[in-house]
């Protein structure tokens, strides 16, 4: 079931893109603060249409272009995290997310759609589906018998966590969003994971620009301080770069 289907007519279909650059090999490091105590700055995306737009430009895309240029950061994944997070500033502004966020869980997830060697397609989708490993209980794994049939994952035995977001499919179908406006919610188009993410954590009204909202959003994400505070450095390093250029 696809919900949030209203997010379409704000999003639309998502501006063309460049397939992104092979993923570089070093592990993001785990920032040096406490659970709980303060969030990353949000980074407002600097995407305001000038006066008079030109023709086939996009504020999204040159923003996007912008970032990629300066951080390991594939512009189409900007396109899809910033339009995350407009959405959830017209829907659920409350929550105050920042795509910086859904940056870092991206990058952690599956390294932006580009996880294996894969490429983020100019649609939005890894050039390879991405499925995650059996949750059949193994050592350090979680037990979770199928829940559809093998549907989104391809496993009838087990779930597995799937797309760039990496979703587990009883997750996916109660936050699945269509943030790409073609009518439906699909875990493997970064446009829909990215908005399906944001609702997921800014779920029971939470505020994710304080230090307990951000940290409660983010360890329900992933119930680890080590990935929370991966997550949080990605975010600065993520908003630094977008900051206007001096």
């Amino acid at each position: 079931m696809v919900v949030g289907v209203a997010l379409v007519n704000v999003l639309g279909a998502p501006p063309k893109a460049p397939v992104a650059a092979p993923p570089r090999p070093e592990d993001p490091k785990p920032a040096p603060v406490e659970p709980g105590s303060i969030a990353p700055p949000v980074q407002a995306p600097q995407v305001e249409a000038p006066p008079q737009p030109q023709p086939g430009v996009d504020p999204v895309r040159e923003w996007a272009n912008q970032i990629s240029a300066v951080v390991d950061l594939p512009a189409r994944a900007v396109v899809s995290y910033v339009n995350a997070d407009l959405a959830m500033r017209e829907h659920q502004p409350s929550c105050r997310i920042s795509w910086t966020t859904l940056a870092g869980i991206g990058r952690i997830e599956s390294n932006h759609g580009r996880f294996g060697n894969r490429q983020l397609r100019e649609d939005g989708r890894p050039s390879v589906p991405i499925i995650g490993i059996k949750l059949d209980g193994g050592p350090n794994v979680r037990l979770i018998p199928d829940s559809d049939g093998g549907a989104l994952d391809g496993d009838v035995e087990h779930d597995r966590a799937v797309g760039p977001m990496q979703f587990i499919p009883t997750t996916w179908r109660k936050w699945a969003t269509d943030g790409s406006g073609d009518g439906r919610g699909d875990p493997q188009n970064l446009d829909d994971a990215a908005v399906s993410a944001a609702r997921y954590l800014c779920a029971n009204g939470r505020d994710m620009s304080t230090g307990s909202g951000w940290w409660q959003g983010v360890m329900s994400y992933n119930n680890s301080v080590e990935y929370a505070q991966k997550v949080f450095g990605l975010a600065e390093n993520y908003a630094a770069a977008g900051n206007p250029r001096r």
